[in-house]
């Protein structure tokens, strides 16, 4: 039994490493822990080989330090991890309606047409009040004639990012987090790297065109996906965003339902739901 315990720890602990390294794969966390690791098998080599005990005790000490480094210099992708944790349940999942949906890809479809930058974020599960406070708040509906005009040249709010809660525009003008991620094209813009800064922190939709080009770009949980036709925008956003409608209906049906059969009432029936639409390739 023994190996079996041996062979589990080795399996868990090549998981834990495996995993951490394909979380910070394309991260600047990822220079940092490969230079790290490769600092300190160099330093336990050289103490080993030339039997520098007095080093060797010293670079074993300096782990309890090395500990409280990780997290510093790895902060932002702890935060991700937790964030991503910690995200709530399907029950108290913000509802997006199909008519915020169709308002959103025909402001886009707009300022495409017209190469007018745009940057729409449409928060989910995790908050984004203090990415709301850099801008200007607002409470008014998603119509894609306000979502048009805020971002025509030359208006006071033109420069930042509007962020959508629900089926209300919440705050315009935003300045969102620049993505600091390595390998990232050099072509790409500021609101480019503003959409996936904000969609690495949070599990944020955000909508991107191109003042240069009027292509359009979506940016989802720190990806990039580039000259996104019209109807594939339509679809992810129907799938990502309305999916959490279906999934909040759905457990309301089962709460209902679980309620119901409780007192004794027999309910039967069938209820489909539309198929999920085909995510952006």
């Amino acid at each position: 039994m023994e190996w079996l315990a041996a062979m589990f720890e080795i399996l868990l602990l090549a998981g834990i490493f495996y995993y951490t390294l394909r979380f910070l794969q394309g991260t600047r966390g990822a220079q940092v822990l490969t230079g790290l690791v490769v600092a300190l098998l160099f330093l336990f080599g050289v103490t080993y080989l030339f039997h520098l005990d007095v080093l060797n005790w010293l670079l074993s000490k300096l782990f309890v330090y090395l500990a409280i480094g990780f997290l510093i210099i790895f902060q932002p992708e702890i935060r991700h991890a937790l964030a991503e944790l910690g995200r709530p349940a399907v029950f108290s999942m913000p509802e997006v309606k199909r008519n915020v949906v169709d308002q959103i890809v025909q402001a886009t479809s707009f300022l495409a047409e017209r190469r007018i930058g745009g940057l729409i974020a449409i928060e989910r599960d995790i908050k984004t009040k203090s990415i709301q406070e850099s801008g200007v708040k607002m409470d008014c509906s998603v119509t894609w004639g306000i979502l048009a005009s805020i971002f025509f040249p030359h208006t006071p709010l033109h420069d930042g990012g509007v962020i959508i809660s629900e089926d209300r525009i919440v705050a315009a003008g935003c300045l969102f987090p620049l993505s600091d991620k390595s390998g990232l094209s050099r072509t790409l813009g500021t609101r480019h790297r503003a959409a996936i800064g904000l969609s690495d922190e949070t599990d944020a939709v955000v909508v991107v065109v191109s003042e240069e080009t009027g292509t359009i770009s979506i940016s989802y949980r720190g990806g990039l996906s580039q000259a996104v036709e019209i109807e594939r925008l339509r679809r992810f956003l129907y799938r990502v965003l309305l999916k959490d409608n279906r999934k909040k209906r759905t457990v309301g049906r089962i709460v209902d339902r679980f309620g119901r059969t409780s007192e004794g009432v027999e309910e039967s029936g069938n209820q489909t739901g539309e198929g999920e639409a085909n995510a952006v390739r």
